[in-house]
């Protein structure tokens, strides 16, 4: 009998999308970058971008098979837009080479597989099918954002995104503030970076002054950034920008 191969979930560094992007061994362990080269099947949110990462880390530690001979699948896009969370995506077929003895890595645009990205249903199938589901060490910027707000880091929740809508934002900006206030628990959130400016104003104007804001923007970049005061300080100094190009974490709480 076969023995079954293992799914690696496989980090990658913050700076997709950025116009710089630092070394990976300052971001990511030898070791996982290591362990990813070995792997040769891949499951993935967009085949483009895994090739670019996976040939940042042949030039770090090479890869097992070349570029072109990586088995390489994406998730389908119904995938990305509606969360595979939920458990109405069966992702056993994506395993399939898994069954028969190779390892498979999942692999996010940025951070880790499953954390505010997709891939959560293919560790689930995993599970299901008896295959080892082995995450690797790297960079997750929620509990990088989380750890240096100086808000509650033992009692927390994501949240994902906000409405888009601007009654809407306002309305669960508000529920989220009371639930905060009320518990304790810091509330973090995310946006697509073209508006997080848009969602940073809506914050100040909405937010009691009390309430305490941070912003994360750029971690693990050279240009990385995180400030964390009450909405008060915030509204006290100059006007509150964010870079439209880096990816944000926003957190609230007292």
């Amino acid at each position: 009998m076969t023995e079954k191969g293992k799914l690696y979930l496989v980090p990658a560094p913050l700076d997709f999308g950025c116009d710089v992007q630092a070394p990976l061994q300052d971001a990511l362990p030898l070791g996982t970058l290591q362990a990813a080269a070995g792997i040769t099947h891949w499951i993935c949110e967009n085949a483009k971008s895994a090739r670019a990462y996976l040939k940042r880390i042949d030039a770090v530690a090479p890869l097992a098979a070349p570029l072109q001979a990586q088995a390489i699948q994406e998730l389908p896009r119904e995938v990305h837009k509606k969360g595979d969370h939920a458990g109405q995506f069966d992702a056993r077929p994506l395993l399939a080479a898994a069954l028969e003895g190779h390892d498979i890595g999942l692999l996010s645009e940025a951070g880790m597989p499953a954390v505010a990205d997709p891939g959560s249903s293919v560790a689930r199938a995993a599970h299901d099918l008896g295959i080892a589901v082995v995450p690797l060490t790297g960079p997750v910027s929620l509990l990088l954002a989380l750890a240096a707000s100086g808000l509650n880091g033992q009692n927390f929740a994501f949240v994902g995104y906000l409405p888009q809508d601007a009654v809407e934002r306002q309305t669960r900006i508000r529920e989220l503030e009371a639930l905060a206030l009320k518990t304790g628990q810091t509330q973090l959130f995310i946006e697509t970076p073209y508006r997080n400016a848009a969602l940073l104003q809506a914050l100040i104007q909405t937010l009691q002054h009390n309430t305490r804001l941070a912003v994360a923007r750029g971690l693990t970049l050279a240009t990385a950034h995180v400030r964390s005061e009450t909405v008060k300080s915030w509204r006290a100094k100059a006007q509150a920008t964010t870079d439209e190009r880096l990816p944000a974490v926003f957190a609230i709480g007292r």
